[in-house]
């Protein structure tokens, strides 16, 4: 190895690792508020990324039905819920948030679709599409379980996934999707060639870690979240709702997901299974950050990066061995350096 392929190959672990970087900041954040080890989170990349290609390519994606059915199966709940409590003045706001919204956004990408040269508007279909799927996802396979253990919410992650990954199916089908790059623009600085893509990403994951942090430091539903990653049952007592909370932890873990899967979409193409394996490279770095700190998250993340990059190199066959082996020994440390305490069990 030489100087040169050094530098091609930090560039690459560079714009790897900062996508890995926003997964990461989203597994965090669904974890320390909800308890959820967010398996699904790789399913909202692969979504948005194949629905994007799908539009580019003047097609509906199916993607839109899902939401559609999501938002009726919510209805459904929401709408007996209140029948239950006599709130009927509630029905027509659960109608409108959670059929007309979708059925708005259905027509939007209906309207769209015809118009195959517009990027910036077929990236903001696929965000209309992608992000409300996470409250929705919440509302149906979490919410009611709220209160149970980290290992029975992970196992509904684990199915969630698999449902998800077989509606990929369906919708995209077996070959991958690849959609067009946003800019042709290159840089050529030393022996590398930089692309406006490569750049995207990187600014962009600099740009949702500043807004996250004015969010979390400035705003009252950061600091709601905060709150409710800190201590549930207090945020509860002081009239933070623990349901709002997590509806809003996974709307923006389904936007970092449907950003990172817009991003990704032109550097590599994109299988209906792709997004788990992107996902569970940001679970490592999430691991590293001990899966409660943002900071670590993403420096675990480049780290993630950059060792994949270099075992491409060394040993290609292997590099995703090598970076799922990396947990290993952090959780072996933390293991050893970590107090054990029971899980309190909420009523």
């Amino acid at each position: 190895m030489n100087t040169a392929i050094a530098l091609w190959l930090s560039q690459d672990a560079i714009t790897n690792g900062a996508v890995y970087a926003l997964l990461a900041l989203a597994l965090v954040l669904v974890y320390t508020v909800t308890r959820v080890i967010f398996v699904p989170q790789g399913e909202f990349i692969s979504f948005a990324a194949l629905s994007l290609a799908t539009l580019q390519g003047g097609k509906l994606p199916g993607t839109v039905y899902l939401l559609v059915a999501g938002g009726i199966l919510v209805t459904a709940l929401d709408g007996t819920a209140a029948l239950r409590a006599r709130m009927v003045g509630r029905l027509a706001k659960i109608v409108l948030a959670n059929i007309g919204l979708p059925l708005a956004v259905a027509a939007f990408a209906w309207w769209a679709v015809p118009q195959t040269d517009n990027v910036l508007l077929q990236v903001l279909v696929t965000l209309a599409i992608v992000t409300p799927m996470g409250p929705m996802l919440y509302r149906l396979a979490f919410q009611p379980l709220a209160n149970a253990s980290v290992l029975i919410l992970l196992i509904i992650a684990v199915a969630v996934h698999y449902a998800l990954t077989g509606f990929g199916l369906v919708f995209f089908g077996g070959e991958g999707l690849r959609s067009r790059p946003f800019s042709s623009l290159s840089f050529q600085v030393g022996v590398l060639n930089i692309t406006a893509q490569s750049l995207l990403v990187v600014v962009t994951t600099i740009l949702f870690i500043v807004v996250a942090w004015l969010l979390f430091e400035h705003t009252v539903y950061g600091k709601a979240l905060r709150a409710t990653a800190i201590n549930r049952v207090g945020a509860r007592l002081v009239g933070i709702s623990a349901q709002f909370s997590g509806k809003l932890s996974f709307a923006l873990a389904a936007l970092i997901g449907a950003v990172s899967g817009i991003l990704i979409s032109p550097i590599t193409t994109i299988y209906y299974d792709t997004g788990f394996l992107i996902g569970l490279k940001g679970f490592v770095g999430a691991i590293i950050g001990g899966m409660v700190s943002y900071p670590l998250a993403a420096i675990g993340s480049l780290l993630v990066g950059f060792l994949e990059s270099f075992s491409s190199f060394w040993a290609s066959a292997f590099k995703e061995s090598i970076v799922f082996t990396l947990i290993i020994p952090v959780l072996l440390w933390r293991s050893l350096t970590t107090r054990h305490v029971e899980e309190d069990e909420e009523q």
